[in-house]
């Protein structure tokens, strides 16, 4: 039977005897405390065990306007608002105002915030590796004994990563709330390499006096340039309701090597791209990708930042999710769209706040995913 535990206080005997990936995680984090790693997200940090799995669990209590990775309200009502304005929804655009404005507030209704996620990194992409969902209906059955006012949640589902995980959670009764298009690569080799984009990106780079540094060892102050770079993109130019890492999430993500880190320097030895790459399973993805926003735009940063990331899975053959947003970009690098999935569990809450749920999935998948893979989006 599945088995809630705090990664703080639990004795060896609590965690599987293999996993260490994920206990070094989520020990990292129950002892530094989210709020100091990930400066805008409040929640109950614990672990969650199955067979020999172990997975982070976040619980939240009705939180309101902190970041969407623990808040369904701020992901399709706060953070939705914001994307009108930036990007091109055409004459829908009033329509889809008016339509959020009377979603945000059926949520709140339905105490959408009071949730439990499941197997959550509190990154903006959980990559879920190689977990079929053999044992969601044991997950499910015991997660909804322990926290009976909570709806049960697990984010970044798609068929394209996690297909038979995908199938489990619908097999078994969750809803499937569409949460944004994705951009993914199959086959960096074919896709983007024989582009020619690499090659292109490599030469910019050199003309502009750049150098790609491994970041095998952090420099002193390289941790707080590699957060702020990450805040300049994520939260300058998108929104405050990205996760925002602190300079302490970066050096123990480094340390602990949940995350690789690759930046690109100027000839000072300034780092002015980073990624910081996930790799779980035969998928990477870059949850925390930056560059210096103030300096030129004919210095191709953004291209050099991705660049590190897709350098690194094509030379590892690895697939890419390369999330979302900048779709062009992805797409004539190769990538195509691929919708993903909040699954959310409602079957042992009250009426209302399975309808408000289930009314919000039907909504998406009729109005919100058509406009996204027509627009690309």
């Amino acid at each position: 039977m599945p088995a809630v535990f705090d990664p703080l206080h639990a004795d060896s005997a609590a965690w599987p005897q293999s996993n260490d990936f994920a206990r070094a995680y989520m020990s990292m984090v129950a002892q530094a405390g989210v709020n100091a790693l990930v400066r805008n997200v409040r929640t109950r940090w614990l672990a969650l065990r199955s067979g020999e799995r172990v997975f982070p669990l976040t619980v939240n209590d009705g939180e309101t306007g902190d970041s969407y990775v623990c808040l369904p309200h701020s992901a399709y009502c706060l953070y939705a608002r914001e994307e009108l304005d930036m990007v091109d929804v055409g004459a829908m655009k009033p329509v889809a105002k008016a339509l959020i404005s009377v979603i945000g507030a059926l949520l709140q209704s339905a105490g959408i915030n009071r949730i439990v996620h499941v197997d959550n990194w509190l990154l903006s992409t959980n990559l879920h590796g190689d977990w079929k969902g053999d044992d969601i209906p044991a997950i499910r059955d015991a997660l909804t004994k322990q926290f009976p006012q909570h709806i049960i949640a697990i984010r970044s589902l798609d068929a394209w990563s996690c297909p038979q995980l995908l199938a489990a959670v619908r097999a078994d009764g969750w809803t499937c709330v569409p949460s944004r298009q994705i951009w993914v690569t199959d086959d960096l080799e074919r896709n983007w390499r024989a582009s020619h984009s690499a090659g292109n990106d490599r030469r910019m780079m050199a003309r502009q006096g750049h150098r790609v540094d491994e970041l095998a060892q952090l420099r002193e102050g390289d941790a707080e340039r590699i957060a702020a770079l990450y805040e300049m993109l994520y939260v300058g130019k998108y929104s405050a309701l990205n996760p925002v890492f602190t300079p302490e999430y970066i050096a123990a993500t480094h340390a602990d090597g949940t995350l690789r880190y690759r930046g690109v320097r100027d000839a000072a030895g300034d780092i002015v791209a980073v990624a910081g790459c996930l790799v779980r399973g035969d998928v990477l993805t870059a949850p925390i990708v930056g560059y210096d926003t103030g300096r030129p735009q004919s210095e191709g940063l953004y291209r050099a930042a991705c660049y590190l990331f897709s350098d690194m899975a094509a030379a590892a053959g690895l697939r890419l999710n390369g999330s979302a947003g900048a779709a062009d970009f992805k797409r004539h690098r190769g990538a195509r769209g691929e919708i993903e999935f909040t699954a959310m569990y409602v079957g042992h809450v009250s009426a209302w706040r399975a309808c408000v749920v289930r009314l919000l999935a039907a909504v998406l998948n009729g109005f919100a995913v058509p406009i996204m893979k027509k627009r690309g989006l």
